[in-house]
């Protein structure tokens, strides 16, 4: 049975963003969001990666919370399929509405009843429910994934790159956050380092490369030009990347479909 692909987004609800894959064999890269990201699984098994050493098994029913800027991969069983659902919060938003949930580390959660109400919330996010419907069944589930954290039964906690930056590293990673095309060899002379050793520490504090730090900042930029009208073309080129085509191969390596069927 091929894969499919849905998306849920609404102007009225401009913090949330879901997504729907069902029969998937697409794999992820390690990877960040600027987002709050909450996932669950809804059929076969995957592994979860967080950014240091934890690798969890996730199987049916399972749920894991990812914090905004927590390195992170996600991926099927090899040679199997899997169905999944995940919903994308924005971060200054959720810490407005449900701060207790803005922690620096993932979890992982075994909670059936949990899995369901999630399932029924995004169900009706997709639905043509009024809007004012769909936020109060979010905040709900919000807060019932609060309790959940807090109480720790059953959930396992990983470490995050979410955490402070080393103090030396930080001009490289301002850099990096406001120049796209920023080069290695700068980012090195920003910290009185050589390039190899940049690349050591900034991995050992992020879980990237700089390189793979700037590819994800990048497709998270794309995936907020996406939401315009702007060409796929002009994105790929106000991003640095060589052509159309080598942001399609980055963009998909890192969510799992092309920036055309993101936008569509």
């Amino acid at each position: 049975m091929p894969g499919t692909t849905a998306f849920w987004r609404d102007p009225a609800l401009p913090h949330v963003e879901s997504r729907r894959a069902c029969h998937s064999r697409a794999c992820y890269k390690p990877h960040s969001h600027p987002t709050y990201s909450i996932g669950a699984v809804d059929a076969g098994g995957s592994i979860f990666t967080g950014s240091k050493d934890g690798k969890v098994p996730l199987s049916n029913g399972s749920l894991v919370l990812v914090p905004a800027g927590c390195v992170h991969a996600c991926n099927p069983l090899p040679g199997a399929p899997w169905s999944y659902q995940m919903l994308h919060l924005d971060a200054q938003w959720l810490q407005t509405q449900v701060p207790q949930l803005c922690a620096n580390n993932a979890s992982v959660l075994h909670a059936p009843a949990l899995y369901a109400q999630f399932c029924a919330m995004n169900a009706l996010l997709f639905s043509p429910a009024p809007a004012a419907d769909k936020q109060a069944a979010l905040l709900a589930f919000l807060h019932a994934c609060a309790s959940a954290s807090a109480s720790a039964s059953g959930a396992t906690c990983l470490p995050s790159t979410a955490a402070i930056i080393p103090t030396h590293l930080r001009p490289a990673l301002a850099a990096l956050q406001a120049q796209p095309l920023a080069s290695l060899e700068h980012l090195a002379q920003l910290v009185g380092m050589s390039r190899f050793q940049l690349i050591r520490a900034f991995r050992t504090a992020t879980g990237m490369t700089p390189h793979a730090y700037q590819l994800n900042l990048n497709v998270n930029r794309a995936r907020e030009g996406l939401h315009t009208s702007s060409a796929v073309a002009d994105i790929a080129y106000a991003l640095g990347f060589a052509d159309q085509s080598h942001l399609q191969r980055v963009f998909k390596a890192h969510t799992g479909i092309t920036p055309g069927r993101y936008r569509a």
